[in-house]
């Protein structure tokens, strides 16, 4: 038997429902963060002493935009994933990424196990 390799194949434990709600969901958290760079782009930056922000506001400021800038990349990068039949296999191990774990997280792109691997060697 040939064993073609198609998103259904790769991430057979997704449906094709589930793939059309996680790609519904990427698309949103997408135009959430657009939106929040938006923002973060837009909000006032006046001088002086009573109208400006502080040093602290602006370094919260920027660490809001990398952290947004950060997550989007992410975002857009499972999206690709989706459209390159690429979708639900970790990066490391090339097993299945946990159907459990794509819903809460849809841009993982790493099963649990090898997310606490990379998480403990840091």
């Amino acid at each position: 038997m040939v064993n073609h390799q198609t998103i259904g194949d790769r991430a057979a434990h997704l449906s094709s429902e589930d793939l059309a709600a996680l790609r519904e969901n990427l698309r949103e958290q997408r135009l959430f963060r657009q939106e929040q760079l938006r923002q973060i782009a837009a909000a006032p930056r006046a001088e002086g002493p009573l109208r400006g922000p502080s040093a602290a506001q602006a370094e919260v400021r920027v660490e809001l935009a990398a952290s947004a800038r950060m997550v989007l990349a992410d975002v857009e990068a499972a999206l690709r994933r989706i459209t390159e039949g690429r979708y639900g296999t970790c990066h490391l191990c090339r097993r299945p990424v946990e159907r459990e774990r794509l819903m809460i997280v849809p841009q993982a792109r790493y099963c649990a196990r090898c997310q606490q691997v990379r998480e403990a060697g840091r």
